[in-house]
């Protein structure tokens, strides 16, 4: 016998076919069901005694039992969703040795929360992630009752108060009431908090440090209330410090004594040398190999050194960075350079030898950086030689949040920076200079992000002709103005031997960028976008637009953009522009 065939979605219904064997005969049974929708009809069949047999043998007077508790376990399924007055009826029809069960649902009126009471007694102060999780809390007054989400939301305040120190809290009291008269409900939760428990000592096992060099990292004091969120930051430090293969930060809630929580942190070394090593394209730069090696310390004083190195068509450097941490809450760092930059672009030549010393830190949720800059060296810009020497202070801020560092849906980042150096000492000229550099993105729906971003910076200057390429203002290239090569926007000069004006760069900047992706599967999309602005010197500012289309790949080793754009009404440049980037967002 055929089964009957399915009906349709519109119709709520759902079959499940189960087929019973004995040793002397073979019965079907269909059981057909309507009324109630996906989640419900799941929940409904899942609770039913039938749909538990579909592997084992029965006798047809089992099936008719079966049958007749079906009523009761639907009804009883509904009642964590909220319907406790659903009604089943229908009928078990036999059409020869096979039996067709028809169940009609009508899950009733939902019932609604009309009372909801969250108290927590012993509280002397208002504490965020507990006030957070009692805003949170489904469902509210007025919504239809759901057993789960009161079960999750009633755990997470319970965490909450876990998190903050409540580490006995109390839950005196925690009911649903249900009247199924007036299909409502009343919800009842009360803790005693009891009490607030605080951090005791902090011991560390497995590192390759003394306990004068880990200790720092602990953001808290012995004393201070117990605070989960604090332990996450302990373990985020010592990750990122780079150290460390393993680390663990576990509170021995079970030794807790006098109202105080020993912290224990597990840790294991992570590979000392570090060797690094890959091929790259890049329009600006052009194929190349980049190399390094990092030391991750050098000594029981966690002292870094690292080398690295690019030899690339248009680009070749070649760096030693010396790294001396001063471990604490502001994650303090003293920072000694030494490099070494060959760059040729289409408007300029240099080889400048650099040196750095510098000083970073957290300064009110900023990295905060201070520093002294020496560069030497010679260049070319639009077919003019110089040469020059500079020494100047520089300062720096800058902060950035995401909520996936790989491939972030909202985003954001901003860093402004100042410089400036004085004719005579150890410097050619005198120059000031300030930049901001910014960048937004935020998702839209479920596939698209929108990327807007910009970049601004005025300088003034004593001799222009002394100052690096590396320190005027150019715009076009990848990260700056696509659909234009790299720095050929920019003040304009006749100079001996050209019969067009050449690309000097300016004092001041200002670039913007719009940019709108759609991913069409989970790793592929496309890209529209329009970049503008100018490199300028004083109020000579010209509009310079680039537009075009782009193709995304979110591949194993970082988000890859090829971009194809081109210049919009500009009278030195045309055609199109092919831009690859390969690395993170932000």
């Amino acid at each position: 016998m055929t089964p009957p065939a399915l009906p349709s979605r519109l119709m709520l219904s759902t079959l499940l076919l189960i087929a019973f064997s004995g040793s002397a005969w073979g019965a079907r049974v269909v059981v057909q069901m309507d009324g109630i929708d996906d989640e419900l009809s799941e929940a409904a069949l899942a609770a039913m005694e039938l749909s538990q047999y579909a592997e084992r043998d029965v006798s047809r007077s089992q099936v008719r039992r079966l049958y007749n508790r079906a009523k009761a376990q639907i009804a009883g399924a509904l009642e964590p969703y909220g319907y406790y007055n659903a009604k089943v009826d229908g009928e078990l029809r036999k059409d020869g040795d096979n039996f067709t069960a028809v169940l009609h649902v009508d899950k009733g009126p939902p019932t609604l929360v009309e009372e909801l009471s969250i108290s927590i007694s012993g509280i002397s102060e208002d504490l965020k992630p507990v006030d957070k999780a009692r805003a949170a809390f489904l469902p509210k007054q007025g919504q239809r009752l759901d057993h789960a989400a009161y079960e999750r939301s009633k755990a997470a305040i319970a965490n909450a108060l876990t998190n903050v120190g409540y580490i006995n809290a109390d839950p005196v009291a925690h009911r649903i009431e249900v009247t199924r008269a007036t299909n409502s409900a009343k919800i009842v939760l009360d803790w005693e908090a009891g009490l607030r428990y605080r951090f005791g000592e902090t011991r560390f096992e497995g590192s390759q440090f003394p306990d004068s060099f880990t200790q720092p990292y602990v953001p808290w004091d012995v004393g201070e209330f117990y605070d989960n969120d604090e332990l996450l930051a302990l373990q985020q430090r010592l990750s990122e410090a780079n150290y460390f293969s393993l680390v663990q930060v576990r509170p021995e809630l079970d030794d807790a004594t006098d109202g105080q929580i020993p912290i224990e942190v597990i840790l294991a070394p992570a590979k000392r040398t570090v060797y690094t090593g890959g091929v790259f394209v890049g329009t600006d730069t052009g194929a190349g190999v980049r190399a390094g090696i990092e030391r991750r310390w050098i000594n029981d004083r966690g002292h870094k050194l690292e080398f690295d190195t690019i030899l690339a068509q248009r680009l070749k450097t070649l760096g030693a960075l010396y790294r001396i941490p001063f471990p604490g809450r502001d994650q303090h760092s003293l920072n000694f350079g030494l490099s070494y930059r060959d760059e040729v672009t289409d408007t300029s030549e240099s080889q400048i030898f650099r040196a750095a010393i510098s000083d970073s830190s957290i300064w009110h949720g900023w990295t905060r950086t201070i520093g002294l800059q020496f560069l030497t060296g010679d260049f070319t810009v639009a077919d003019q030689p110089g040469n020059t020497t500079m020494l100047y202070p520089e300062v720096s801020l800058s902060k950035k949040h995401a909520d996936n560092v790989t491939f972030p849906r909202s985003a954001w980042s901003l860093t402004v920076a100042a410089r400036a150096s004085q004719d005579g000492i150890l410097a050619d000229t005198s120059f000031g200079q300030i930049t901001a550099d910014a960048k937004w993105i935020r998702g839209i729906g479920e596939n698209s992000r929108f990327i807007a971003r910009a970049s601004a910076g005025y300088s003034t200057v004593g001799d222009f002709d002394k100052l690096p390429p590396e320190l005027r203002f150019f715009a076009g290239g990848d990260r700056s103005i696509r659909g234009y090569p790299y720095q050929s926007i920019g003040p304009r000069e006749l100079v001996p031997g050209n019969t067009e004006p050449q690309v000097i760069g300016g004092e001041s900047l200002f670039v913007a960028s719009a940019e709108y992706e759609y991913y069409f599967t989970e790793k592929w999309g496309g890209a529209v976008f329009v970049d503008f602005g100018d490199a300028f010197t004083g109020t000579d500012f010209n509009m310079n637009i680039g537009a075009g289309l782009g193709l995304r790949w979110r591949s194993p080793v970082g988000l890859v953009r090829a971009d194809l754009g081109t210049p919009v009404n500009n009278e030195y440049q045309d055609g199109v522009q092919l831009h690859i980037i390969i690395g993170p967002d932000l």
